[in-house]
């Protein structure tokens, strides 16, 4: 969960309690009053009883109870990867890396949403040049997701207290040499996301270009769209994950 959500919850939280509050206690409204007898003194107690409960509870759910991590085999949804990514917001290391990949998975969803609505008003869904458009689309959507996937197996084998001892080599038990290979291996994790996240660059470029294309031709013919600059980088970028291996 991000920082700002946490916070937007957190106060949605203690806003809920204290109208409830003060609707509750308010002789302007219900008009509980604590003293004023034994029944009223009681739900108003019993009130500020569970409103404490409810603001700990609450907080702690928000603020500190882990989520629960979704194996990566089942992810499926869009929802699902944010946040699987957001998980690893805290780790000091893949922050700047984290934000990108979570930046890149709102800009992905926006592009299909565009260009799914550009296709609904330029084509009628029957007509062969929808289809190839929006054919195209989805597989290099499938193909961005697939990058983020490989990006979650590599988080998920990625030891942070181990990379922060070895990077700040702190371990006086191994050799220098040892310690070098380990910050080898360490460093390769890091080139791997990034190099990912250039790649799922290179896709969003790419729906932009696509998009600009459909967006100045007026009239072509289906024929023609195999010849488009932009649908001849994508249906190279789709081939060759074929040869791809998370």
């Amino acid at each position: 969960m991000l920082a700002g959500t946490k916070n937007i919850k957190l106060l949605g939280l203690i806003l809920g309690v204290v109208v409830l509050n003060i609707v509750v206690l308010s002789p302007g409204f219900i008009g509980v009053d604590i003293g004023g007898g034994a029944l009223s003194t009681a739900i108003g107690v019993t009130l500020l009883f569970a409103s404490t409960l409810v603001l700990l509870y609450g907080s702690y759910v928000i603020l500190l109870k882990q989520p629960v991590v979704i194996p990566i085999k089942l992810i499926k949804t869009h929802e699902d990867y944010v946040e699987a990514l957001t998980q690893y917001r805290r780790v000091k290391a893949l922050e700047s890396d984290i934000v990108l990949a979570l930046e890149q998975m709102e800009r992905i969803r926006k592009k299909k949403d565009t260009l799914m609505n550009v296709l609904n008003q330029r084509f009628d869904p029957t007509e062969l040049s929808y289809k190839k458009f929006a054919s195209v689309t989805l597989e290099v959507e499938k193909v961005f997701y697939l990058n983020v996937r490989s990006v979650l197996n590599r988080l998920n084998v990625f030891d942070e207290s181990e990379f922060e001892s070895v990077m700040n080599k702190k371990s006086t038990h191994f050799s220098p040499e040892l310690l070098q290979e380990k910050a080898l291996v360490y460093n390769e994790y890091l080139s791997f996301v990034k190099g990912s996240l250039g790649s799922n660059e290179e896709i969003l470029l790419k729906l932009d270009k696509l998009l600009l294309e459909i967006s100045r031709l007026d009239s072509f013919e289906p024929g023609d769209i195999e010849q488009m600059p932009c649908m001849q980088e994508i249906d190279a970028l789709i081939k060759q994950t074929k040869y791809y291996k998370q």
